[in-house]
């Protein structure tokens, strides 16, 4: 089964694979990062709105011990050994919610940002960087993004009612361009505990939840990557391999 998923990333861009994660494993994930996320300063890689409702979090490496391990486990170990090869490693650990008060939409793009240890000189392979959270992101190569892949484990059902992700199936085969047509755009649904393997390079949007809404849509965004070292000395802020 792993190769078919393997073959739907390697096509599509990505894969769903169901029932990864049972429902008092998601359960106690919820748990532990809302007293993570709700405890430590905004500064430290929580966001809020004005009302201080949590809707993101970044340095989750950091802030919560389990994503360096929870995706230790079949079949995710085997499809990330198959599409990025033997020397893979975590690199980047996000969070995401749509909370009923205070829904949120992305555009259409692609994932092309990543976290490094500070560099100084010029770079051809790396560009814009910026500061997120205190740690240092730039924008990778195409080459370096083709060596990645993202797992988003679904803490909730992501349904047509609480804002579910969009994606172009192939699109990552067009590198960092641009999507001309979205017309073969597919909904992404599915139950908490599946988890959405996907190309940083699928162009993909979200959109808001529906007005009347009870539902969040959290999500644990795992970022891997198949390279440990980096071209032009630049370095990974995190690699857990």
């Amino acid at each position: 089964m792993t190769s078919e998923w393997q073959d739907e990333v390697l096509e599509d861009g990505f894969a769903i694979i169901p029932g990864v994660f049972s429902s008092s494993e998601v359960e106690e994930l919820n748990s532990g990062l809302d007293r993570v996320l709700h405890r430590v300063a905004e500064a430290e890689g929580p966001i809020r709105d004005k009302a201080g409702t949590v809707y993101a979090g970044r340095n989750l490496l950091r802030l919560f011990e389990p994503a360096k391990t929870i995706w230790r486990r079949s079949p995710l170990l085997e499809l990330l050994r198959d599409v990025l090869g033997p020397e893979f490693g975590l690199v980047r650990v996000l969070f995401f919610d749509k909370p009923p008060e205070r829904t949120w939409a992305l555009p259409w793009h692609k994932d092309l940002t990543i976290a490094v240890k500070p560099h100084s000189g010029e770079s051809i392979v790396f560009s814009k960087p910026t500061l997120k959270a205190g740690v240092p992101h730039v924008e990778a190569s195409r080459e370096v993004l083709e060596a990645m892949l993202t797992l988003r484990i679904h803490l909730d059902d992501m349904t047509e009612e609480n804002g579910p992700l969009l994606v172009v199936p192939g699109s990552h085969r067009l590198g960092k361009e641009p999507v001309a047509s979205y017309e073969t755009a597919r909904t992404i649904l599915g139950s908490r505990g599946d988890v959405l393997a996907m190309r940083p390079m699928l162009a993909h949007r979200s959109i808001s939840s529906r007005e009347g809404t009870t539902l969040h849509r959290r999500i644990l965004h795992l970022e891997f990557s198949g390279l440990p070292r980096l071209p032009e000395g630049f370095e990974w802020h995190d690699f857990i391999a």
